[in-house]
């Protein structure tokens, strides 16, 4: 085997790996790919002979891409105004995929990627390399062009956020299935007391149709103002296909072969405490769904 078919070899063992640095880093699948070729490409100019630990070197080649892609978008405003939902990972409801299974690993549910999202590119990559994936801050630190001691603390301030914002789910998915199935029914039927007994209090609907129209994407929080939105969900339940959205219990509207939305819930001790729901058209179109 000569050298260019070793690298690949190890390149190709170390991409699931890659893959779910760069999708918590960007909160999309299809840039996390483009940050993962990136990197390959980046091994293939550059000398590694040197190079002591060859998938810690890859990590750091796709942090650095995926930290530029996040720059990049604040420079060009990229940045969505208002409600932005991260671009979810769809798989049956009987079964994840096993390629999404390692990008999912740690429970990356959409609420957490949403949180994600709110943490400047250096948090961001801070809490990301050292909380999800236990790089030491002395590696971190040359990326940030920052001290060890300042690289943690980003990931400090990172993580007290994150931890305020983020709730922990419920770990059985089936038992999220009959809570998410519960909901649906009762937003067909009209029932308030139903509704009112799976939501919790202070739930928080996210909704992200997009920039335009302005205004149509918004955040709803209390059970009874997300209720209001029941007629909604009603039209949307009849369409509804369970389906497993970042690793949990979720729904995917769809007609014929066009998504409408798709639903993400957050379980937590038996009760929705959050749902993520996208209806962007622009962005369903790139959604796989099978």
């Amino acid at each position: 085997m000569d050298e260019r078919e070793w690298l690949a070899d190890r390149f190709e063992a170390d991409r699931t790996r890659l893959r779910a640095v760069a999708y918590r880093m960007l909160g999309s699948v299809s840039e996390a790919d483009d940050a993962v070729q990136e990197a390959w490409l980046r091994l293939g100019r550059s000398n590694t002979a040197a190079v002591e630990n060859l998938s810690g070197w890859l990590t750091t080649v796709v942090a650095r891409v995926a930290l530029d892609m996040l720059r990049a978008r604040a420079s060009r405003r990229e940045e969505p105004l208002g409600v932005h939902i991260p671009e979810p990972v769809l798989s049956r409801a009987d079964q994840l995929d096993p390629e999404h299974e390692a990008l999912l690993a740690d429970s990356v549910g959409l609420a957490l990627l949403v949180v994600l999202e709110t943490l400047n590119p250096a948090e961001r990559l801070a809490f990301v390399l050292h909380d999800m994936f236990a790089v030491p801050f002395d590696e971190i630190a040359p990326i940030l062009d920052r001290s060890p001691a300042a690289a943690r603390q980003l990931a400090s301030r990172a993580r007290r956020r994150v931890q305020a914002a983020a709730p922990a789910p419920d770990t059985d998915v089936a038992r999220q299935r009959e809570v998410v199935d519960a909901f649906l029914a009762a937003a067909r039927e009209g029932d308030f007391d139903a509704l009112l007994a799976v939501l919790h209090p202070d739930v928080l609907l996210r909704v992200d149709r997009g920039p335009l129209p302005l205004g149509a994407s918004r955040e709803v929080r209390g059970a009874e103002a997300v209720i209001e939105q029941a007629i909604t969900f009603a039209r949307l339940a009849a369409f509804a296909r369970p389906a497993l959205v970042n690793g949990v219990a979720g729904f995917v509207v769809a007609r014929g072969d066009r998504t409408l939305a798709v639903a993400g819930f957050t379980v937590t001790d038996g009760r929705i405490v959050e749902i993520d729901l996208l209806a962007d058209p622009a962005r369903l179109r790139e959604i796989q769904w099978r």
